[in-house]
């Protein structure tokens, strides 16, 4: 997402040259031309200490005519040393293995997580909070339920939060261990080296939530159900890196795969639910769990129509996606509102056979997760709209990116 902001700006700017005349459309290489431009403009504007923009344009004036090509390759030089002795690299995989991403550290016996995937998963343990906890009779908006069992939630999410955020990585990586996004995001460029490639992949392919695992046992938190919810998640991924690079490589999509992907992408919630069972000492809930898992099944595709677009731009499993490629796309709507038709049957039977006042609450919850999201709709989870569907990808990207 933040190469896509990155790119809106360079557009947004584009537009504001064009309208001021600064565009170069005589040379062969105008479009470079005009991107560097653009990016020069962005530079200048942002902001740096207690320099306006008076004294940028100042300091420019005085030094544009020390810089030279001799100067700027020398530049290059050194930054590109620099970056080698450091063992930097790009786009935010690693920065220094033992810190950027615990998981690949030499310590293969602890459970370690990063601060980026605690922020991450900080919007998950909130909805998880105040649609989950009214299902063991517990107040959302009461600060000592919420911090009694935080510490155990949080880290739990996190860490998943960490492994999908490397499994993503991980889809878009070669045998080689090098990949060039260019024709997705342009000019954002991955290094990383055979050895953290691989080290990468065998984290998150052979017994990811070992360590996990392992730290729940030892505090009497894990029961087989935990476990079993583990190992979908483990298949989840596996299938998200298969559909995912079908979808890239041209190849057939199995429709048995795509929805069974799409069932199991919410797993992280039903282990934060199995363990808030486990941390309370309460006998888990089926008729509760079977409730909320449909739930969750017709929010997972909501959210997939929703990013569609984005989805696109990354590569990301979206069952739309999956479906446009497997039906086409004139079918395609017509297969998906049909597994929405029957899901939402199921979910309207089992409502009905809950508590009157927590099917009440939670209908409430729904709504307000409905216009949070910028949706009005009298259904509780709101109308069903498909996107404008994109049937070829690469050239949606391309285009763009091209703008």
């Amino acid at each position: 997402m933040e190469e896509l902001r990155k790119l809106e700006q360079i557009q947004r700017t584009l537009s504001f040259m064009q309208s001021r005349s600064l565009v170069t459309s005589s040379c062969s290489n105008s479009h470079d031309s005009n991107r560097f431009l653009a990016n020069l403009i962005l530079l200048l504007v942002q902001p740096c200490g207690k320099l306006d923009m008076d004294d940028k344009c100042r300091l420019i004036l005085k030094h544009v005519p020390k810089l030279s090509s001799s100067f700027l390759e020398e530049a290059l030089l050194w930054l590109s040393q620099e970056d080698s002795q450091n063992n930097c690299i790009a786009s935010d995989i690693v920065v220094e293995e033992n810190y950027r991403d615990p998981l690949l550290s030499n310590n293969d016996d602890l459970a370690m997580v990063g601060l980026d995937a605690m922020q991450r998963a900080n919007s998950t343990l909130e909805d998880f909070c105040r649609s989950y906890f009214m299902f063991h009779g517990m107040d959302a908006n009461c600060p000592q339920a919420i911090f009694k069992y935080l510490p155990e939630l949080s880290f739990t999410e996190s860490f998943i939060y960490q492994l999908d955020s490397m499994n993503e990585k991980i889809v878009d990586i070669p045998t080689n261990g090098v990949t060039l996004f260019e024709r997705d995001f342009e000019v954002v460029v991955l290094r990383t080296s055979e050895n953290q490639s691989s080290k990468l992949m065998n984290v998150v392919k052979n017994d990811p939530f070992r360590t996990l695992v392992s730290l729940l046992e030892q505090h009497g938190l894990l029961t087989e159900r935990i476990r079993e919810e583990f190992r979908c998640g483990e298949e989840y991924w596996a299938l998200e890196r298969k559909l995912c690079c079908a979808l890239k490589s041209n190849k057939e999509i199995s429709v048995k795969e795509a929805m069974r992907a799409i069932h199991l992408k919410s797993f992280d919630y039903r282990v934060l639910n199995l363990l808030l069972y486990q941390l309370r000492g309460e006998k888990v809930n089926d008729l509760h769990m079977e409730f909320l898992s449909i739930s969750e099944f017709l929010v997972e595709i909501s959210d997939d129509l929703f990013d569609y677009e984005d989805d696109v731009l990354e590569n990301n499993f979206n069952i739309l996606r999956m479906f446009v490629r497997i039906y086409g796309p004139s079918t395609a709507p017509t297969m998906l509102a049909k597994y929405i038709t029957e899901a939402e049957e199921k979910y309207d039977n089992i409502l009905k056979s809950l508590d009157p006042q927590l099917s009440s609450n939670y209908r409430r919850r729904c709504e307000e997760a409905t216009k949070e999201g910028g949706k009005i709709s009298e259904h509780p989870l709101g109308t069903w709209s498909i996107p404008p569907l994109i049937v070829d990808e690469e050239s949606y990207r391309s285009n763009l990116l091209n703008l």
